[in-house]
């Protein structure tokens, strides 16, 4: 637990602690119920060493503190304990591929409830893609799961393609695909870049977004791109990092990304291969607190890593298509109304605490817990469970409605 005040925030666990939204009275401080957790290594697509195939930690159910005023003395029952397990395998109801542009098409598919709340997923990377795990972070019974390909990743064609794929093509994608399935508002859910790519959607079409929950944020502002592919990270993984670093000639080493960038798009697809298993085996090898040796094989796969570095490298050079560094933290007023949870792994390498910080400080109102023994993965055991039980939370405020 972090030097706060009870004010600001309670530890949750020796895992975990929540600040709640801000500004509080002495009526909004939130505190938790707390209960025993497992998590089975058949129970998440990232699967742990056998050594750790069990883990146990704990979970926390969601209880409001009485108010002290004389017309609320009922106010001291406890709302329900939230799900935090990962809810299990399904397949999708429909799928499809929709035509964006003269270029690109994206594949998209749906699961759940049919008639439920829609929520709509945004992948990582970019050029990440989706899976099929991806789709258990939801209630099936309560949502209607979207789940859908950006631009050159996973079954969306063409494959790695870097031609009209901006921030902006994907904003304009999410509205187009939102407006083929004929839903009027959905909740947006997203992590990593999915982190960035739900801010930005959210602030340009605040109208059509019912509830937002962030995992492991990312502004990409330049600070956090030095971070991790300048060097800095390299100061925790510096037996990962050498790998990445020594590709690159000494006399092209003052900056890793345009580097990269030269690789990625050589005329030589050996040559673009070896960057793109480089540079994805790089960001495998950090994502998890501890090794994960499913993930990092995703590196050696040419497929998956040409995509997800090419399009990785060719955001981050362009610096996210945005106007300004700061232009997600400078957009928040546009979105501070709607109800949001942010997860953050408290040693994520690949999205530094930094950032939610910084969006925390920049959206007080919105909630944010951080899971101590995480680090960036989605399919760490304490950040899946923070994430169904965000979605739990707003599941709830729905039904309350």
């Amino acid at each position: 637990m972090i030097g706060l005040g009870t004010s600001l925030g309670k530890a949750l666990s020796p895992d975990s602690y929540f600040l709640p939204s801000l500004p509080l009275t002495p009526t909004t401080i939130s505190t938790f119920s707390l209960s025993s957790l497992s998590f089975s290594s058949n129970n998440l697509t990232g699967k742990r060493n056998s050594r750790n195939s069990v883990l146990r930690r704990q979970s926390a159910g969601f209880e409001s503190e009485p108010e002290l005023t004389s017309d609320s003395m009922e106010s001291d029952k406890e709302l329900p304990e939230f799900n935090r397990n990962l809810y299990p395998n399904i397949e999708p109801y429909s799928s499809g591929f929709l035509k964006v542009s003269d270029i690109h098409t994206i594949y998209w598919e749906q699961s759940g409830n049919p008639d439920g709340q829609p929520v709509v997923f945004l992948h990582g990377g970019p050029g990440g893609g989706t899976s099929p795990s991806n789709r258990r972070f939801f209630d099936p019974e309560f949502y209607r799961i979207i789940l859908f390909d950006q631009r050159g990743a996973g079954q969306s064609t063409p494959h790695a393609c870097l031609v009209e794929n901006t921030t902006w093509d994907l904003i304009s994608d999410i509205e187009k695909l939102r407006e083929h399935l004929e839903i009027p508002e959905w909740q947006v859910f997203g992590g990593s870049w999915g982190s960035t790519l739900a801010l930005v959607y959210s602030q340009s079409h605040p109208d059509k977004v019912t509830g937002i929950v962030l995992r492991g944020i990312f502004l990409l502002r330049k600070k956090e791109i030095d971070w991790f592919y300048e060097g800095g990270a390299a100061a925790i993984y510096p037996d990962a990092w050498e790998p990445f670093r020594d590709l690159i000639p000494e006399n092209e080493r003052g900056c890793f990304l345009d580097a990269y960038k030269k690789r990625l798009n050589s005329d030589d697809q050996e040559i673009q291969y070896a960057a793109a298993r480089a540079w994805t085996m790089w960001e495998m090898m950090t994502a998890h607190l501890l090794p994960n040796n499913e993930n990092i094989k995703r590196g050696e796969d040419d497929k998956f890593s040409l995509a997800f570095a090419r399009i990785e490298n060719h955001y981050f050079v362009n610096k996210g298509f945005f106007p300004s560094d700061g232009f997600l933290l400078d957009n928040i007023d546009k979105i501070r109304h709607i109800k949001t949870m942010i997860v953050q792994g408290r040693y994520d390498m690949c999205c530094p605490m930094m950032s939610a910080w910084d969006l925390h400080k920049a959206w007080p109102e919105a909630d944010l817990k951080v899971v101590q023994d995480a680090g960036h993965s989605a399919n760490e055991p304490g950040i899946a469970a923070e994430l169904v039980a965000a979605n739990e939370k707003l599941k709830h405020m729905k039904k309350g409605q």
